[in-house]
Formats: C-alpha cells, structure tokens, sequence
C-alpha cells in the first residue's frame, strides 16, 4: 500500500484560456513563483492526478498553465472549478516562515495576560500578516505578525509567545 501524500491548496482553476488546452489559475499559494515552474508537478484533487506543468505565464494578475497531459480546449474545459494541489516535499522556509495551516489553531500566550485565545485566521492587509485570535475573555484579538509583537512560534508545542502591546487589547 503506498503512502498517501498530504496535499495543500495551490490554485483554483477558473477558465480555459485559448485552444491549445492552456487554463486560467486563480492563485491561492504564498508561493506562486515556486509552485507555477515548467516541470513542476500539481494534482487535482488528489495525488492520483498528477499534472506536469509545461508552460507558464501571468497574465491581468492570473496564471496561464499548460499542462503537458492535457492536449486541447476540450480536455481544459473539464478540468475547470478544479482545486490544484502541490506537497510541501521541496519547500525551504526560513527561521521565521511559517505555512498558514501550521500557524491556524496553535494557542496564543501573552507574557503578562497568559492564554489569550486560538489563532483562526491569517490575514494579509499589506506590510506584515495579521493573526486573528479567538479569544474567550477579549472576544476577537488582530494580532500583528511582527517581531516586537510575536516573540517566538513553537510548532512542537502548538504554542506562541507574544507581547501584547499596550491598547491592543481593551
């Protein structure tokens, strides 16, 4: 039996794009130049239906693949709506760089406050991310993902150690 690989959420393909069988990706990745590479494998749905991307190009802000399995517009069309997976197998992360489902549901504590809640967001405003806290006695917390904010992430425990800054929290 052959181990079942974990998949994550890439793109979402939205249209067909010319006759040549070329697909309309919407983007849902962090890495888009990693993931969108001639060559690179994606699966739809699940690993047994690998695709190997043999063209690339942006084009009004979307992805424009041509996978090498499929021939023409009529095959593109099926494979519209469709969710393209990738692994994490290649992926190199920094010290400080971390997967959105690594970060949502890890528990927040405040050197001062203890246990403020359960991350169960991220959001992307523009500069830094910002890391939405559940929270039973503050309702919901922003919390910037920022060093002088976000001390340290320890995945291992499930944990993360922030510093609340003063009138962040009511």
């Amino acid at each position: 039996m052959t181990e079942q690989k974990e998949l994550f959420n890439v793109g979402k393909i939205v249209n067909t794009h010319g006759i040549k069988g070329e697909v309309k990706v919407a983007s849902i990745t962090d890495f888009p130049e990693q993931r969108y590479q001639k060559n690179n494998v994606l699966y739809l749905e699940d690993a047994s239906h690998p695709l190997t991307i043999e063209s690339v190009r942006v084009h009004k802000g979307m992805y424009m693949l041509k996978f090498a399995e499929v021939k023409d517009m009529t095959e593109a069309e099926l494979l519209k709506n469709k969710v393209l997976k990738t692994t994490h197998e290649d992926d190199e992360l920094s010290d400080n760089e971390f997967y959105y489902h690594d970060i949502i549901g890890l528990v927040v504590n405040d050197k001062s406050l203890g246990e403020i809640g359960t991350i169960t967001e991220i959001m992307s405003p523009g500069a830094n991310d910002v890391w939405v806290v559940k929270s039973k006695q503050y309702g919901e917390v922003l919390i910037p993902y920022i060093p002088s904010v976000v001390l340290k992430v320890d995945l291992k425990k499930s944990v993360v150690e922030v510093e609340i800054p003063e009138g962040l929290i009511d």
